[in-house]
């Protein structure tokens, strides 16, 4: 199987490592080593003692189980340990799903939730967003999507790009339709752990056995570069995920999985620290727009710290975000990567004093967009 490169990869690939200012990335700020050894109270003896042989397929019993016991329902061999969700993303799709298959996809999504389902072949039914109220989701509509023929629902929540999340009403509705018609449901939760006005939605692994979960320490953590996930699946799904890996990646290091057991032993005050944040940089955000809503829309994110904003009289914002990463150091992902060519996704994630600055490079960006548009009218209608 051949991939056709990924859009928003390719787009991080040009302009994240030169940017001064990163709007682009939907996670929060990254953590040091030496934050994660000073939170977790990690020693050199410790590291010292870690031998370097191969791990379990499934992942080292210990973390597993404080995994299942954080994210899961309680059972460690419910859980498989990855790298990154977006292993577990190609594993579950990959294992679970044949040419043919009809699959029904939120849209905008995460590209690998569309892509991979589509270079397997399947018949895809996208359930879209309503991006004239906020993106929101109507549940009638995915009723009507769900049939006895389909295979897999393919979640997100709270959403990448848009930030939005559904209701605990919702959520059950969703588990009902999906398990009326005895499909898997996917349900990708990288940022799962950070929402601003509600409690974080349970694992649907807890109220319905056809449930595969992933997760990541790249979004709500801060660690990225850890390259750690898991999905969480009853044991007969997760076998079924283990010929694939056998071909792949085998197990994770041993040196990964220590250090991963060890930051989810004080994920809560990783956690701590970094909901506050995101939600002091709501704020500045939420000001900021506020500022500008004669010329930008958006609708207030839920959850996560990316959020879907839009431009007044701009159809195509990928010239907007390839001039300011170019010649303003100011990273933005046009809307084009996830299939809406007119917005941009926005993160909030970084330290405040980044956001602000690149806030205000992106205000005198605007400001010079519209001022030109103006002066432009204004010339035309002299000569009328």
């Amino acid at each position: 199987m051949k991939y056709e490169r990924a859009l928003l990869e390719d787009w991080m690939r040009d302009f994240y490592y030169d940017a001064d200012f990163d709007l682009g990335s939907s996670g929060v700020e990254c953590i040091t080593f030496g934050d994660l050894r000073k939170t977790a109270n990690i020693s050199l003896n410790e590291l010292d003692q870690i031998v370097l042989k191969d791990s379990d397929s499934f992942g080292g019993e210990s973390l597993r189980e404080v995994i299942a016991k954080r994210w899961g329902d309680n059972n460690p061999e419910h859980v498989m340990v990855t790298h990154g969700s977006s292993e577990a993303t190609y594993l579950i799709l990959n294992s679970l799903l044949d040419a043919g298959d009809e699959v029904v996809v939120l849209n905008p999504s995460y590209h690998p939730l569309v892509s991979i389902p589509e270079k397997i072949g399947c018949d895809i039914s996208f359930w879209n967003m309503d991006s004239d109220s906020g993106f929101s989701v109507g549940i009638e509509e995915l009723r009507e999507l769900m049939t006895d023929k389909t295979k897999m629902l393919v979640l997100n929540f709270p959403h990448n790009p848009t930030g939005v999340t559904i209701t605990l009403k919702q959520y059950h509705e969703i588990l009902s339709i999906v398990s009326e018609v005895d499909a898997y449901l996917f349900w990708d939760g990288a940022f799962a752990d950070i929402v601003y006005d509600t409690d974080p939605l349970p694992n649907p692994l807890i109220y319905y056995k056809k449930s595969i979960s992933t997760g990541t320490f790249s979004k709500s953590f801060g660690m990225p570069g850890l390259r750690f996930g898991w999905c969480t699946a009853s044991r007969e799904v997760l076998e079924k995920l283990v010929p694939l890996r056998d071909r792949l990646t085998l197990h994770l290091s041993p040196l990964t999985e220590f250090l991963a057991e060890k930051a989810i032993l004080c994920i809560d005050e990783i956690l701590k620290n970094k909901r506050l944040q995101a939600k002091e940089n709501l704020k500045v955000l939420e000001a900021w727009i506020n500022l500008h809503s004669e010329t930008i829309t958006w609708a207030k994110p839920a959850g996560g710290v990316a959020v879907f904003i839009k431009f007044k009289g701009i159809t195509d914002t990928e010239s907007l975000c390839k001039d300011l990463g170019e010649r303003w150091k100011t990273l933005l992902v046009p809307g084009k990567c996830f299939g809406y060519p007119e917005y941009v996704r926005l993160g909030f994630g970084d330290n405040q004093a980044k956001l602000i600055g690149g806030l205000k490079v992106l205000e005198e960006y605007i400001q010079k967009i519209y001022l030109t548009e103006e002066e432009d009218h204004t010339h035309n209608s002299i000569h009328e």
